[in-house]
């Protein structure tokens, strides 16, 4: 279970890596299809922070997928390693998955995007808009995603019981 919740912190870290990178060091609007639609509309593409600020962002952005990849592979190699059967296997992917979206949900949508001013400071065009007041704007696709989790932890399950 340790290693469990450790692979899910691990998670966490990368969605915040990925985040950091993408609002302050790359500033892409294409990268903003999870906010609200009136903060889309009113961002503004922004001129690099410094020399190669979007390069390292991207960078970043690259290595925070691995980490997530590398953190379910991990996963399942400690498993087959320990001889997990398929419902721990299972129990330890659903485990990561709802954790990563929960933290999502509460940190992400509510505290950073509804709380806190953090994308206000490095968009301050969007300061006002409607979406900085929203929590559950993006209802629909956080349901959908928590309603799949179950058939992709089933799913890695299976495969880790391959080996």
């Amino acid at each position: 279970m340790i290693i469990t919740l450790l692979l899910s912190l691990a998670l966490i870290a990368a969605l915040i890596v990925m985040l950091l990178a993408a609002v302050i060091l790359v500033q892409d609007k294409r990268l903003f299809t999870t906010a609200p639609k009136d903060i889309r509309a009113a961002a503004k593409e922004h001129p690099e922070r410094f020399p190669g600020a979007k390069a390292v962002g991207w960078i970043l952005i690259v290595l925070s997928v691995a980490a997530m990849v590398g953190a379910f592979l991990y996963g399942g190699c400690d498993g087959v390693k320990n001889g997990f059967a398929f419902r721990q296997f299972f129990l330890r992917f659903i485990i990561m998955l709802y954790l990563w979206k929960a933290f999502d949900i509460i940190c992400l949508d509510w505290l950073l995007l509804t709380k806190s001013h953090f994308f206000q400071h490095f968009y301050p065009e969007t300061e006002g808009c409607a979406g900085y007041h929203q929590f559950g704007f993006n209802r629909k696709g956080q349901l959908i995603r928590i309603a799949v989790f179950p058939i992709i932890s089933l799913l890695l399950a299976w495969i880790c019981t391959l080996f």
